[in-house]
């Protein structure tokens, strides 16, 4: 979760949501039109908690010296599943009679394995209760290497959790020194055998690359043992420079030299040889997996344009084409609810235009790109010229769709510029 929230209008104390967002989903006839199909409900449980900060993260995240004297009670990890829980029993009313069970839930961080693992399984438990679970459920929580255990893991799976979200960023020590990851090179792997001995039918393994001070040798390295490690899943994302981290301070004081984005661009290059080579597919820009079972299908629910409901502080949510965000600090979101009233800080109601905008930023991303029909005449000049320009797979845009080629998915978010207009 970003730590910046964004402007928007006030969200009513009870949290309660338009007519419009709540009657068939919010989905209007000029969407559905566009492709915009029924959509499934999925549920984000956001923990915000940190044994220590990362130097590159800009996620809203405390560690305990941060909460020390800030939030008194309210703000203690000890009581958070109980504070969360009032949120899910807060959607259960706001959402009143929506028959739909949950398709996905994911516990983000923060490092959500600071909880107790019962804690965690609580927390799914209220979702089961109130809404209902689909059979198919996909249940997730990412995890630090060094927070969890054999007996931790058998605990989630035996609870309903069937994948789990490793954060690698690299096997190398002095990378991980630079990005101040404290996990032991080799305990990640480790982990992906534990979580597999425990049940985990699904487990994936996140990478960063581009950080300073790593070789084209060293990210291979980290590719190979993410690779032998056994995961159906591999996240890999290029190192951002977020303004206000300590990483941002040192580039700055010159004790670290800044990300270069040619090095980007090799990376990826690097990570779609290696995966591809491996069985691993593409299927979002960032995204790889063994089979379409391995993949993020609650990802997929933010990439369509899904909805969910974001619980837990700084937590975005979004249904029926209104998207709305909790406050930040952990005291003054369970300060709100303690009290009955909505940790709501503001919201924006989607227009059918926003939508459609945020339909191309989204689906271009994919494998199976984003339908033609969505583009304005600019945007369809735009593709035309993307295409003759090696961006795009001329077999799917010849059947209506844009479609990113290795190419076009390095230079992504241009491509997505032009086709927006």
């Amino acid at each position: 979760m970003p730590s910046a929230l964004p402007d928007g209008e006030p969200v009513p104390d009870d949290g309660a949501l338009p007519a419009h967002a709540l009657a068939g989903g919010g989905t209007s006839q000029a969407l559905k039109a566009l492709g915009e199909a029924e959509r499934p409900l999925g549920f984000y449980l956001h923990v915000p908690y940190c044994a220590t900060r990362c130097g590159y993260c800009d996620f809203n995240t405390y560690t305990a010296t941060e909460l020390r004297g800030t939030g008194g009670v309210l703000a203690s990890r000890d009581n958070y599943a109980d504070t969360l829980t009032d949120e899910v029993r807060l959607a259960r009313k706001v959402l009143g009679d929506d028959p739909r069970p949950v398709r996905t839930v994911f516990v983000g961080g923060g490092t959500p394995t600071l909880l107790a693992a019962d804690d965690l399984v609580r927390m799914l438990g209220a979702i089961r209760d109130e809404f209902g679970l689909a059979d198919d459920a996909e249940i997730t929580t990412e995890a630090n290497p060094e927070s969890v255990d054999p007996a931790y893991l058998a605990t989630l799976r035996a609870g309903g959790f069937n994948r789990i979200s490793f954060g690698m960023q690299s096997a190398r020590q002095h990378v991980l020194k630079v990005l101040d990851r404290t996990h032991t090179p080799g305990r990640p792997e480790a982990c992906v055998a534990e979580a597999r001995a425990a049940g985990f039918e699904h487990v994936n393994l996140d990478l960063i690359y581009g950080t300073p001070g790593e070789s084209d040798d060293d990210w291979r390295a980290s590719l190979d043992a993410a690779l032998g490690a056994g995961p159906d899943h591999i996240s890999a994302y290029a190192l951002i420079v977020e303004e206000g981290t300590q990483l941002a301070r040192r580039i700055r004081r010159g004790e670290v030299p800044m990300t270069d984005d040619d090095v980007h661009a090799d990376r990826y290059l690097i990570a779609d040889e290696v995966m591809s080579a491996a069985g691993f597919d593409w299927y979002e820009v960032s995204n790889w997996a063994t089979s379409e079972a391995g993949r993020c299908l609650h990802n997929e629910l933010y990439w369509r344009g899904a909805d969910w409901w974001g619980a837990g502080p700084g937590a975005h949510s979004h249904v029926g084409g209104v998207r709305w965000w909790n406050v930040k600090h952990p005291g003054a979101y369970a300060a709100a609810l303690a009290s009955g009233r909505s940790p709501g800080a503001g919201r924006e109601l989607l227009s059918e235009e926003d939508r459609r905008v945020e339909r191309i930023l989204l689906e271009l991303r994919l494998r199976e790109g984003c339908p033609l029909s969505l583009l304005r005449p600019d945007g369809l000049a735009a593709s035309r010229r993307a295409l003759s320009d090696g961006l795009l797979e001329p077999g799917p845009y010849d059947a209506g769709r844009a479609v990113l080629t290795l190419r076009g998915r390095l230079l992504a978010d241009a491509v997505v510029r032009d086709l927006v207009d």
